[in-house]
């Protein structure tokens, strides 16, 4: 067949393309692809719409990355940085001589793996599905690809700021970075553009999805789909509250407006990634290399609590029996096995990680916080009162972790539990005082600042594992209170008190797009290419 000639983003040059599709499918990478005469043609592959529908198993499995199983980059994506950095977990290991990123001492070899990845296993199949006429041929498709796109990209522009959004694809070997603003700005366009192409679809043939066997989320069941745009829109809206209220008031009311299609509301709606041979890389980071340990924040806050998710989402202490115990951010951990036998994610005692275990993206009871957060601001659509939204979100998390109904009924009516203290046994150094010192029981008589709080600790504890959301929260509202780095290296370009802010631009960037990336910087809020340096939507 023609070879198909594309310029693109320079990182993207002879990456794989194709998501894996079994018997059915297109398997070949990108360059053999279009290459080798031997391969199925695009014409072949149309009846079925393998042509375009093939790219979606690595799209959608390349967002939480573990695309062809490589845990290796997720660890540097997602694991050492944002899993940290919100206080979910922490390695109970010495990389690098603690001279790493749990000290602000930024690695830049890590840090470069969380925009690569995004641009070569997710942006580039994307611009290939549009190039092969996407929009017109199969729009319910496209409608998706830009769900998708908005849902990987966010995570991008959220750890870095300014990215190439608008301008990728368009040819050279260079690209033009827009600011925060406008990447979100066209976000909010492309999510509604996806919910009416889906609604528009969806009555004009009902019970047709031709997208099923590409699924990794909801089985094609568009209706689904077109909820999670509305979720994702209602996220997003929320983030940049501070950074522009009136939009994020027109757009979260948009997203909550029952007659766009709704909103996630059961646990079966949750937004969860698997099959296919999608493996969850915790399990091996946890099991095979042992490299990750719960971060004293949450022991602090889900023992304090007596939180009845606890045991699903941490095994006990082996050193320490009958406990659970975390590692704070920044301790000079020892080389292994000084640290090893601290709570890990949970895998022996309840086994919730394991390798066939989906890939989490997004809850229903994220929304109905988000829903609190919105009805607490006074945002019209929300669908309750500030108080029936947050308990609905702390019972339904609790309801996804096999709570008992009595378990949830207590812990709703519990106003004395606190979050505890931080102490390490191997070191007192680390220690602290509970910063965290919120309850659990809704109380309508709290100041805005302690019912939000509230809101934020529950939205937390109910987003594990998936530390980069719940990091991007950190950084918008200042809740939960999490512990400071105890030891930062960051040669004061990081506030410990403030806490990191964002990660830099990768080193690569200067050197093959330079000009580009200088201008980048310039729309930085601090106008410095740091660590300690906001965001757009990141203000105090």
């Amino acid at each position: 067949m023609k070879k198909i000639k594309i310029k693109l983003y320079k990182p993207l040059a002879g990456l794989a393309l194709l998501g894996m599709l079994g018997t059915q499918s297109c398997t070949k990478n990108f360059e053999k692809y279009n290459s080798d005469n031997t391969g199925l043609s695009d014409e072949a592959l149309k009846p079925d719409f393998n042509f375009i529908g093939g790219f979606f198993p690595q799209i959608q499995s390349s967002i939480y990355f573990n695309f062809n199983n490589t845990t290796g980059d997720f660890q540097l994506q997602q694991n050492l940085m944002g899993d940290v950095y919100s206080g979910y977990l922490c390695p109970p290991n010495n990389f690098r001589g603690n001279i790493n990123n749990m000290t602000y001492s930024l690695v830049d070899g890590w840090n470069a793996s969380a925009f690569n990845l995004a641009y070569n296993n997710v942006m580039a199949p994307i611009f290939e599905i549009k190039r092969r006429g996407a929009e017109t041929i199969a729009p319910e498709f496209w409608a998706i690809a830009l769900i998708l796109k908005v849902e990987a990209m966010h995570r991008v522009t959220d750890i870095y700021g300014p990215i190439p959004y608008s301008s990728y694809g368009s040819g050279g070997t260079t690209s033009a970075y827009d600011s925060q603003e406008a990447v979100y700005t066209q976000f909010f366009k492309e999510l509604e553009s996806a919910r009416k192409t889906l609604s528009d679809y969806v009555a004009a043939h009902p019970g047709v999805s031709l997208f099923s066997k590409f699924d990794m989320v909801y089985g094609g069941d568009y209706k689904q789909w077109i909820k999670f745009a509305n979720s994702l829109r209602l996220r997003l809206a929320m983030r940049i509250y501070r950074a522009d209220p009136a939009k994020s008031k027109t757009e979260a009311e948009a997203a909550m407006n029952p007659n766009n299609g709704g909103l996630l509301e059961t646990n079966k709606d949750n937004v969860q990634v698997s099959g296919f041979g999608l493996k969850h890389p915790l399990y091996t980071i946890i099991t095979a290399w042992t490299d990750n340990a719960m971060n004293a924040s949450m022991e602090s806050i889900l023992v304090g609590y007596n939180d009845p998710r606890l045991p699903k989402y941490f095994d006990h202490s082996t050193k320490y029996p009958g406990t659970y115990k975390g590692i704070r951010i920044g301790s000079l951990v020892t080389a292994k096995p000084g640290y090893s036998g601290y709570s890990i994610p949970a895998n022996t005692e309840t086994k919730t990680f394991r390798n066939n275990t989906p890939i989490q993206l997004m809850t229903s009871a994220e929304i109905y916080f988000l829903r609190a957060e919105a009805a607490l601001r006074g945002y019209a659509n929300a669908g309750g009162t500030v108080q029936e939204l947050y308990e609905k979100g702390v019972s339904t998390s609790l309801n996804q972790w096999d709570a008992t109904t009595a378990a949830i009924s207590a812990y709703l009516a519990d106003n004395t539990s606190k979050p505890i203290a931080y102490v390490d046994p191997q070191n007192a150094n680390n220690n602290s005082p509970a910063l965290c010192t919120i309850t659990i029981k809704w109380d309508d008589g709290d100041a805005f600042d302690k019912k939000l709080e509230r809101i934020i600790t529950q939205k937390w504890i109910s987003g594990f594992p998936e530390g980069q959301e719940a990091w991007s929260e950190f950084r918008r509202t200042g809740y939960p209170k999490l512990f400071p780095v105890v030891n930062n290296y960051s040669n004061n370009t990081i506030d410990s008190k403030i806490q990191i802010r964002r990660i830099p631009f990768p080193s690569t960037e200067y050197t093959s797009n330079k000009a580009e990336v200088e201008k980048a910087v310039l729309m930085l809020d601090g106008q410095k290419d740091l660590g300690g340096t906001r965001l757009w939507w990141d203000r105090p």
